[in-house]
């Protein structure tokens, strides 16, 4: 069917291409599948890797600058031939033809970014597009978004994608890979003439504040998605009480034992002894306890005390002596006990052979140890962020169809993220929002990455994060569907003026189509 362009217009019909062409034969061998998150619990702890932290990993992550760029020499003519005849699968509302008009370049709700940890374990993203499948959860892109390139990894890592995208926010959800699927040229050999794959995608997630999970559960959760409470109770009773009203909580209470040492009067041991008790300054009494078998008047002679305890005997002068103890008939008491029973002087021998003694005692007293077991109540709770369903994709934002063996110097619209700068530092693009160009399509090759049979277009875009942008053939404004007919996989500068010029695709043939057939009626599923 015909369709004619104006300024700042277009005039389309729905429907807008042959239906009922050939659909051509496909070789099981020629399609390359892979397992992105083979069940919901995988997909599920992706999602959350995303939307945790408020978004920061979405936030965070940086356009995809692998194999964008490619040198003007190495983009010539030449280029694809159909292999059978032209086919296209309808868009989504699209099965029935409507004629429709549009005044305005409306942008399609089917595009948005797709997100996944690449070869350098950091976040990135390229652009995608929802196309038409069975179950509505089909998305396209360029291969090199999917399968990495830069490593020995088959897929890149986390892998979801989100229709609309803007700095953080998700409108319709976020969509996690299931599968996906390429050409087996590109899968093994990178062949850039198949640089494209379809990824099945799970019904998308959105957050659904945060639910509490045990402890077990908890330890499944990445840390960037999970929370936990900690609480202290002055007694037991109050804790059993909160574990009850909570019975997803734990028990997180401590114990230690203090130790503590007292001092036991009724026992000593070795001067020098840990935790004993010296005390230097004993009574007779207290030194007598641990010597039994002395008495008070055996406290002037020479013996050995028992371990433990012990006297210091200083040698005095006469006058010293004298000045100490009390007199009778004028002469000093040859053996005297203090008040304080605390110090014993006495003499030894006669005239002028007597000597002149004061005698102290200690006693180094033993310990007794005590222990007290002391309890911290304490109890934690656990929460992760909580999923709900948001649909299918192609329920929330519809899917473009598909044309396959399309003549070359057809117009398409091309819509995508472009981001990065010109050769020469000028940065057009910041990849933050949708952008369009049009233009029509022309042959082209590329053997710097291997693609013989390409088709390019006119168009601005700088390679980083165009990447996978959705080239839409015989696009219907108003309708925002059209026929997806190409994926960007790189830019050029063609003309050597240092401003980017031309985006190139894979052509979309028969082979395509037949990777595109084993996708498009696979079912995904729900995460939650």
């Amino acid at each position: 069917m015909k369709r004619s362009f104006a300024f700042g217009g277009v005039v389309a019909a729905a429907g807008l291409l042959a239906a009922g062409l050939a659909t051509p034969a496909q070789a099981a061998d020629e399609v390359a599948k892979d397992v992105l998150a083979g069940t919901p619990y995988a997909a599920n702890q992706i999602a959350q890797y995303w939307l945790g932290e408020a978004r920061a990993n979405l936030i965070q992550a940086t356009p995809y600058a692998v194999e964008t760029q490619i040198p003007a020499k190495h983009v010539s003519k030449g280029g694809p031939t159909a292999d059978t005849k032209p086919g296209v699968v309808p868009a989504i509302g699209d099965e029935k033809k409507t004629a429709s008009k549009s005044k305005n370049v409306n942008l399609p709700k089917t595009t948005g970014k797709v997100f996944f940890i690449g070869a350098d374990r950091k976040p990135h993203w390229c652009t995608a597009t929802s196309v038409q499948s069975q179950y509505r959860n089909l998305v396209a892109t360029a291969g090199h978004c999917v399968y990495d390139t830069e490593s020995n990894k088959a897929t890149m890592d986390k892998w979801v994608f989100v229709p609309g995208y803007y700095q953080g926010k998700t409108p319709w959800g976020i969509y996690v890979g299931k599968q996906a699927f390429t050409h087996y040229d590109f899968d093994v050999y990178e062949d850039g003439d198949r640089d494209y794959a379809f990824v099945t995608v799970y019904n998308g997630v959105a957050l659904n504040g945060a639910s509490e999970v045990t402890a077990a559960e908890y330890a499944k959760y990445a840390r960037d998605v999970r929370d936990l409470k900690s609480y202290t109770f002055k007694t037991k009773a109050g804790l059993d009480a909160f574990l009850k009203a909570n019975p997803k909580a734990s028990d997180r209470s401590t114990k230690k034992t203090e130790t503590t040492y007292e001092v036991d009067k009724t026992k000593v041991v070795a001067k020098g002894t840990e935790h004993s008790t010296l005390n230097d300054s004993a009574t007779i009494e207290e030194f007598l306890k641990f010597n039994l078998g002395k008495k008070a008047d055996d406290l002037k002679d020479l013996f050995t005390p028992k371990e433990g305890t012990g006297f210091t005997s200083t040698q005095l002068t006469k006058d010293e002596y004298t000045a100490a103890v009390p007199k009778v008939a004028g002469f000093p008491l040859p053996f005297h006990i203090t008040k304080d029973h605390k110090t014993v002087y006495y003499t030894t021998g006669i005239g002028n052979n007597a000597k002149y003694y004061k005698r102290t005692f200690w006693v180094n007293y033993g310990f007794k140890v005590n222990t007290k077991e002391i309890w911290t109540y304490k109890a934690e709770r656990y929460f992760a962020l909580a999923l709900k369903d948001a649909g299918r994709l192609g329920d929330n934002v519809g899917g473009q169809g598909l044309a396959y063996n399309q003549k070359v110097g057809k117009a398409v619209f091309v819509f995508g993220y472009p981001s990065g700068s010109h050769p020469d530092g000028n940065y057009a693009y910041s990849g933050k929002t949708l952008k369009w160009s049009y233009g029509k399509t022309f042959a082209a090759q590329a053997p710097a990455i291997k693609a013989e049979e390409l088709v390019g277009v006119k168009s601005s875009f700088t390679g980083e994060g165009s990447s996978g942008s959705a080239w839409l053939l015989n696009y219907v404004s108003n309708r925002r569907i059209g026929y997806l007919n190409g994926v960007t996989i790189g830019v050029s500068d063609t003309d050597g003026n240092k401003r980017i010029d031309t985006s190139v695709s894979p052509y979309f043939d028969g082979e395509t189509y037949g990777v595109y057939k084993a996708a498009a009626a696979l079912w995904s599923g729900k995460i939650v």
